[in-house]
């Protein structure tokens, strides 16, 4: 049998294959966060089709703080009932799922002007140009809390796990980015110190759900540009993640809709691949740690998937253009039939109306 469709483990969370959704964001929750008829359907659908782990768009931890519209919220108890009923349905088809949280940051454009965003210092985001408010101390405190608590709600919610989103330029990426983090206090400076924002947030979510509730974390290999984060300190960052008892890391990258210009690219020695953007950065992490190692990012061939398994130490492999598209393609490659996926890659799934496959997988007419 392929390794592919091995179980494997994240902690004391037993996975009937190895194939992860990738959080995406699907624009389809209320304007306050709350789950609709469309959002239960497409996470139905994908547990049908066999997705081993599920992890939800990002859902935002602080009421007053939404990077986009129509996410999923955390912010307070009123989701647990619903979110109940969303981890049943997952549950019932034989798959995990798993809650992304984020405080998203500066990393935005959305409603910009009407609400304090924060950032580690005053630097605006290189790409959206936003401008965000350096932190407190005590704002720190306040958000680190904030991560703890949407993590109990979610272990209430009945969720497998948490995954932790310090990358892609939101905030806790920004803290461990020397370009973005210009602090002199402690947590800014050294890597030690640029590290403290996320082992806090860490430490405080473990207090709360406990040794037994897996958590993970998404990291940048490497910010690709000069003065950011390097995949030598991302190195760092794994192997203090594994110290302090993390059960999984998402190595991925923060290059949407310039990957095809990038492909072939070398960044801190390692080359960006066609199939598997940064498996080469995974690959390494791998090596350095012993928990498990998901990579993410340009995967849609599953014969190049399997030969990654068999090549390296990465274990689990997560995608979402192509589950857009076909949302049992894991149980359609399951049965053999390996014909090329419909995804394209063109990244058009992104629309005013939701994330959708606009070419092949057409939005169902839910309520």
């Amino acid at each position: 049998m392929s390794i592919l469709f091995s179980q494997g483990r994240i902690g004391n969370m037993t996975l009937k294959n190895r194939f992860v959704r990738s959080a995406t964001w699907e624009n389809m929750a209320t304007e306050d966060g709350h789950m609709t008829d469309k959002l239960y359907a497409i996470y139905e659908e994908l547990a049908q089709g066999e997705v081993g782990l599920i992890v939800t768009g990002y859902a935002n931890i602080v009421e007053e703080e939404k990077p986009n519209a129509g996410m999923m919220g955390m912010y307070n108890d009123s989701f647990i009932d619903e979110y109940k009923k969303l981890t049943e349905l997952v549950h019932t088809n034989d798959s995990k799922i798993v809650m992304q949280l984020a405080y998203g940051g500066t990393k935005t454009t959305y409603n910009v002007g009407e609400r304090i965003i924060f950032s580690p210092s005053d630097v605006p985001e290189m790409g959206t140009k936003t401008q965000g408010k350096a932190m407190t101390k005590d704002e720190i405190d306040y958000i680190v809390e904030a991560f703890a608590q949407a993590s109990r709600r979610a272990q209430e919610s009945g969720f497998d796990g948490v995954e932790i989103h310090a990358a892609h330029t939101y905030l806790i990426n920004q803290f461990l980015s020397p370009y973005y983090n210009r602090r002199e206090d402690q947590y800014g400076g050294s890597l030690e110190n640029r590290m403290r924002f996320l082992v806090e947030i860490y430490t405080a979510i473990r207090k709360l759900v406990g040794d037994d509730f897996p958590i993970l974390v998404k990291l940048t290999a490497t910010e690709f540009f000069e003065g950011g984060l390097t995949f030598d300190e991302t190195r760092i960052i794994c192997k203090q993640l594994e110290a302090i008892g993390v059960d999984a890391i998402i190595i991925s990258g923060n290059i949407h809709g310039k990957a095809n210009d990038m492909i072939g690219q070398q960044f801190d020695g390692y080359t960006l691949q066609e199939e598997g953007y940064f498996h080469q950065y995974g690959d390494v992490i791998s090596q350095d740690v012993s928990v498990p190692v998901i990579t993410v990012g340009g995967l849609s061939d599953v014969d190049a998937i399997e030969a990654i398994a068999e090549n390296t130490n990465i274990q689990y492999f997560a995608l979402s253009r192509p589950l857009l598209a076909e949302p049992h393609l894991i149980k359609r490659w399951q049965s053999g039939d390996k014909v090329e996926v419909d995804c394209e890659r063109c990244s058009k799934c992104r629309t005013r109306r939701g994330n959708f496959c606009v070419v092949y997988k057409k939005r169902k007419k839910v309520a």
